[in-house]
């Protein structure tokens, strides 16, 4: 018998290489998976100007970035903004001002689409053959009120669909984040003391079902080879200067380096 529904993760037409140069940028959910792939040195950046909830501030976050990705990874929070009455422009953070100062607005499919497209151009511009990963973070919106929380998420799903389906020549992907911690994972066993956030458990089991799925043969033998030289180095010795210790060291760097030589882009 089986006791959980499994949710399927199709598998994209590209594959992600070892040592990518990886941007994350939304939610602080991007913020937990962008930890492993730093934890697994890929060369990644995540959410350079903090986290970013709505699909306006992600396009800012992108147009303010210059440099040049080989993989992006996008999650969508929640389509609710807030718009500066002084200026009218959408802030990506109120920086603790009164609230009087901001009104807070909630974009539809159209607006959230378009923003999403926008990203893509200004990626594409700087890389053609960028790939792009949209998910929506699983974590529920409590001061919303829990339907519109789920609401919201309709609206970023909606529109990620309709971005995809403009977007049919392969390079861009939607990985069923939420579906999976509101499916697979539907215990709260899986999520931290707030019962809103995913836990650490629960952010391990996404990253094995990405790298299953979305990482090349290649990228899972690097992490394969790379896992005993970062236990090694995370090793915390009792004597630190024995000589054994020194030796082991000495031989855990020497395997860094011919790993280093191996992949490129693998800096220790």
């Amino acid at each position: 018998m089986e006791f959980r529904t499994i949710v399927n993760v199709p598998k994209p037409s590209f594959e992600i290489m070892p040592c990518e140069r990886v941007l994350f940028v939304g939610s602080c959910f991007a913020s937990n998976i962008g930890e492993k792939f730093i934890d697994w040195k890929f060369r990644t950046l995540v959410n350079p100007f903090g986290v970013m909830y709505n699909p306006a501030s992600i396009l800012h976050t992108v147009e303010r970035r210059t440099e040049v990705f080989d993989t992006v990874f996008i999650t969508l929070g929640t389509n609710h903004v807030y718009i500066e009455r002084a200026t009218g422009e959408i802030v990506d953070n109120c920086n603790k001002r009164p609230q009087r100062l901001f009104d807070e607005q909630e974009l539809g499919i159209a607006a959230c689409k378009d923003y999403l497209r926008r990203a893509i151009e200004v990626l594409r511009a700087r890389n053609h053959d960028v790939k792009i990963i949209f998910t929506v973070s699983p974590i529920r919106y409590a001061k919303y009120g829990y339907h519109e929380s789920q609401l919201s998420k309709a609206v970023l799903l909606l529109a990620v669909r309709e971005v995809m389906a403009g977007h049919a020549d392969g390079n861009v992907a939607y990985f069923p984040a939420y579906e999976i911690v509101n499916d697979e994972l539907r215990d709260y066993r899986f999520y931290k003391a707030d019962m809103l956030h995913p836990n650490e458990q629960a952010v391990e089991y996404i990253w094995e079902r990405l790298v299953d799925v979305y990482f090349s043969a290649a990228a899972k033998d690097f992490l394969r080879e790379w896992k005993p030289v970062k236990e090694a180095l995370a090793h915390r010795p009792f004597n630190p200067e024995s000589s054994e210790y020194k030796e082991f060291m000495a031989q855990t760097m020497e395997r860094a380096k011919l790993l280093s030589q191996k992949y490129n882009g693998l800096t220790i």
